[in-house]
């Protein structure tokens, strides 16, 4: 049980690899909050968890606003006492266009739910990591913070920033005993490209820009966050670990 009497908290976690991290928390012992803007899908995920003798609870946040990410940390801390670990997982695809015709509108809401938010919550998560003594933070950023994709400008962007904070916190709290990591998954089989499986075509060339030969699927990522959020990981802090089927290698 690598996370016995710990507590963590996992973003974007009603589907996709939040969920699956979420799943596996529990399964190796830890208190899991799962938080989404999804409740209906969050609050089901939980019962699952529990109905498998995990121990879990939602707290529905908007990891946009900074005022949802401090109380998502302040009652996760009342309910079980503590924080120990977190996933920063949420986020978004965004709008597909070149960047001189990419919206304002949709380039600030990427941005707001893909970097912004993965500050906020580190700021609160990391002080309440320091009550308790230490911590491990796991931020999901992306191949595409990486490399560049056409017309995913905001998407692209965002995840650059998610590697540069994820090195940046690492390094101001690496003797504090807090580790910070990043993950880079390829594309993944989750709801946010389910859509393109109605499209042969587009599916089949995701699809080859992976050397393995396939998408990935969220417990292989998940299989990732757990070990770089245990003790195992101990000596692993500011690195970015991709996740991609050799797309990256090419």
């Amino acid at each position: 049980m690598l996370f016995k009497n710990k507590t963590t908290i996992v973003t974007g976690a009603a589907s996709g690899i939040g969920k699956s991290t979420a799943e596996l928390y529990a399964k190796e012992g830890a208190n899991v909050v799962l938080s989404d803007i999804d409740e209906k899908k969050g609050n089901a995920a939980v019962e699952a968890i529990n109905k498998n003798g995990g121990n879990a609870i939602f707290i529905k946040a908007d990891v946009s606003s900074h005022d949802d990410c401090r109380s998502l940390v302040e009652q996760t801390v009342k309910h079980f006492g503590r924080l120990d670990v977190a996933c920063n997982n949420a986020g978004i695809g965004g709008e597909q266009n070149p960047v001189a015709d990419y919206s304002i509108e949709n380039w600030n809401k990427v941005i707001a739910v893909n970097l912004s938010s993965v500050f906020y919550c580190m700021k609160y998560e990391i002080k309440a990591m320091l009550e308790a003594g230490g911590g491990s933070i796991v931020n999901m950023a992306s191949i595409l913070g990486n490399t560049s994709f056409e017309n995913s400008a905001a998407y692209v962007s965002a995840k650059h920033g998610v590697l540069g904070l994820t090195k940046n916190a690492a390094v101001e709290y690496a003797k504090k005993n807090i580790r910070v990591n990043s993950v880079g998954p390829a594309f993944i089989n989750t709801p946010l490209i389910a859509a393109l499986k109605e499209d042969k075509e587009a599916y089949n060339y995701l699809v080859s820009l992976h050397p393995i030969g396939r998408l990935g699927n969220p417990e292989e990522v998940a299989e990732l966050v757990i070990w770089l959020s245990s003790d195992k990981a101990s000596f692993v802090t500011g690195s970015y670990y991709p996740v991609d089927g050799g797309y990256l290698a090419k």
